[in-house]
């Protein structure tokens, strides 16, 4: 309802958002994730919860060439190693066997094939990586070891909460960490300017022809939200509804405090 009372095609800073504003972490990122592409290996991307990690990465691998790239994305990974293994085998269009052995001469040799004789790199995304189970991160390494250790034929990407980060660096995962090649960790926006640039181009892309927000307003959802654009667009989208319930053409600050502090 207040989609259609404002003009818009889609909440602001929701998932519809088709071209994310970049404050240069974009593109600081894009060049890690290149790095991949040309040596593959381990990277290791965090960040808070709603700040934008896997839109980041959908939008980088949106251009990628499918005859030279697959991507394996999986955000199922609460589950033991052997799941995990089999969840994997599905996704790459294998069948899961039960034996842990036999999952991964098939996924080795599936992934062996797609790298040397199709010259296809495969590149799986692990989301929600914080869950992984601690035999999974323990006995990786060994999965990704080809050729006596001689070769890469594989680009995995750890993604997950800043707490990932910290679980793979302890001492009972120093194989593991040792692999990492990169790390990224994205950061909220918090600069005033930056923020405000942000939500001028979120309320674009979901086609507002109009200024709805006061300067006040975008800094009283700034200091809300912590400059996360998840919890911003919440109070933002709470504001549109409260707005529109009362047939304002944009949306007073009162309105966004009121809803902040229905949100709390």
């Amino acid at each position: 309802m207040y989609r259609q009372f404002f003009g818009l095609k889609h909440e602001p800073l929701g998932k519809d958002c088709t071209q994310l504003w970049d404050n240069g972490q974009i593109i600081k990122f894009e060049k890690q994730f290149k790095w991949l592409l040309q040596s593959p290996g381990i990277g290791l991307l965090t960040a808070d919860p709603g700040l934008g990690k896997t839109a980041m990465l959908h939008q980088v691998t949106r251009a990628l060439n499918p005859h030279q790239y697959l991507i394996y994305y999986t955000s199922e990974t609460d589950f033991g190693r052997l799941e995990f293994y089999r969840h994997l085998a599905v996704l790459m269009g294998l069948p899961p066997s039960s034996r842990r052995s036999q999952l991964w001469r098939d996924l080795k040799g599936h992934i062996s094939q797609l790298y040397t004789q199709k010259n296809i790199l495969p590149i799986v995304i692990i989301d929600e990586g914080q869950n992984l189970q601690a035999e999974f991160l323990r006995d990786f390494p060994s999965f990704l070891n080809f050729v006596f250790d001689s070769k890469d034929y594989i680009t995995v990407w750890l993604v997950g909460h800043t707490s990932l980060a910290k679980i793979i660096d302890r001492p009972s995962n120093i194989a593991l960490a040792s692999r990492i090649q990169v790390r990224y960790e994205l950061k909220p926006i918090t600069d005033s300017e930056s923020f405000k640039k942000l939500l001028s181009h979120a309320f674009t892309q979901a086609g507002c022809v109009q200024t709805l927000l006061s300067d006040s307003a975008v800094e009283t959802i700034r200091l809300a939200s912590k400059g996360n654009p998840r919890q911003a667009n919440h109070v933002i989208v709470t504001a549109l509804r409260l707005a529109a319930d009362q047939n304002f053409n944009h949306i007073p600050d009162d309105i966004v405090k009121e809803a902040i502090e229905f949100l709390k």
